[in-house]
């Protein structure tokens, strides 16, 4: 089981990025997948987190509007698409795996099975 997280970068106040976490080893049907950031200082916060089987989601407050998860069965790939980013949305970006399908339990790190390597983004003038 393996998850590949991409798509972080550079980008000024008000831009967008679009992060992926490819996954191999599982389908992203049969996993819950979310997204996690630690910024400097910071505990590692749930940004947000997508179950494809109940067909649910969720965004932490300080993304919700802003930003958008999604999946693609056929690259096996959840997106997270960030726009209207902000300096205090620098952090380091990461994607986890869960079996747990409840939605509830999906916004602490401890539901998550399996991590990937994390993809800084810097939000910058």
């Amino acid at each position: 089981v393996q998850l590949q997280a991409s798509g972080g970068g550079l980008v000024q106040p008000g831009g967008s990025l679009r992060l992926a976490c490819a996954v191999s080893g599982f389908t992203v049907d049969d996993y819950a997948i979310g997204w996690f950031r630690r910024a400097p200082g910071k505990e590692r916060e749930g940004v947000s987190c997508m179950s494809s089987r109940e067909g649910s989601t969720y965004y932490v407050a300080s993304v919700k509007g802003r930003c958008t998860i999604s999946g693609d069965n056929a690259k096996n790939t959840v997106y997270l698409q960030m726009n209207n980013l902000r300096p205090e949305d620098t952090a380091v970006y990461y994607c986890a795996a869960s079996r747990t399908l409840i939605l509830s339990q999906l916004r602490v790190p401890s539901s998550y099975d399996y991590w990937g390597q994390g993809t800084q983004v810097t939000v910058s003038s």
